[in-house]
């Protein structure tokens, strides 16, 4: 199958099944499926609407929510930027240490996130490796905002990388090569061929760092710590909760629940749709 009339093998789509086949392999997937389904339906059911927009307005909610939108963006644009001639090298070119990169970007997603935070304090804490030189020169990371960022990059920046690195591979070549014989340039080529044809997996990409830098927990706590109004995302304000107010936990963690649910079945519509257009 082809998509655009370009060379790119796209997946069939899936089978539609009918009877006795279809209720089978449904009733041997209800156990899998209510595992995951039943505790985040608990978590939506045990806060009322009323109660859900009174603790939203709480002024240590409203700085939860606030901190963790605003620094889980501004870490996937850095993603963005700054992962992408990553994920683009990886794709395109074979050199000494393309396995040893690979490796290096894989590991944060298998490292517990409580390593990932003493290994940020280690580089660039003040007793850290780059600790004197950023004293130095003015700068303090830890239990700041800032830290909120480091620890969300570092954890997860690889969901960009490892997506945009699939996007790029399943870009006709025959194109760009089209393209460099008609004299576009290297830069256009990219621009008016490769981005757009690799988009759907960049913005899936995206979204996923997105989604796992806003549940970001032990790696931030460790090197942001849990500074209300100041470092506390929603999982940390969420994790306070637990001790000191239990509807607040609840209120964030349906909150995230639902902000995740939304952006990942809509993204997920979105792709699917695109990715069955022949």
């Amino acid at each position: 199958m082809r998509e655009g009339g370009s060379s790119r093998q796209v997946p069939d789509p899936p089978l539609r099944l009918r009877g006795v086949e279809f209720r089978l392999i449904l009733l041997a997937s209800l156990p899998f499926l209510l595992f995951l389904a039943i505790p985040l339906i608990a978590v939506l059911a045990r806060v009322s609407p009323s109660q859900l927009l009174r603790s939203l307005f709480e002024e240590h909610v409203a700085d939860a929510i606030t901190l963790s939108i605003s620094t889980t963006l501004i870490a996937t644009g850095l993603t963005m930027v700054f992962g992408t001639p990553v994920a683009y090298l990886l794709a395109r070119y074979t050199f000494w240490g393309r396995s040893l990169v690979d490796t290096l970007i894989d590991l944060p997603i298998v490292l517990p996130p409580a390593v990932a935070g003493v290994a940020l304090l280690m580089a660039f804490g003040r007793q850290g490796i780059f600790g004197p030189f950023l004293q130095s020169i003015g700068l303090t990371i830890p239990f700041t905002r800032t830290a909120v960022v480091f620890a969300q990059l570092f954890v997860a920046s690889p969901f960009y990388v490892k997506s945009a690195v699939q996007g790029f591979m399943r870009v006709d070549r025959e194109l760009e090569q089209s393209a460099a014989m008609d004299g576009a340039s290297a830069f256009r080529i990219f621009r008016d061929i490769t981005l757009p044809l690799s988009l759907p997996s960049l913005t899936s990409g995206l979204v996923m760092t997105w989604a796992r830098a806003l549940g970001e927990f032990g790696g931030t706590i460790i090197f942001a710590g849990n500074y209300p109004g100041r470092t506390q995302t929603m999982p940390l304000a969420i994790y306070l909760g637990f001790e000191i107010d239990f509807s607040v936990a609840v209120t964030l963690a349906v909150v995230l629940l639902s902000i995740s649910f939304a952006i990942i079945f809509l993204l997920r519509k979105v792709l699917h749709d695109r990715m069955f257009v022949v």
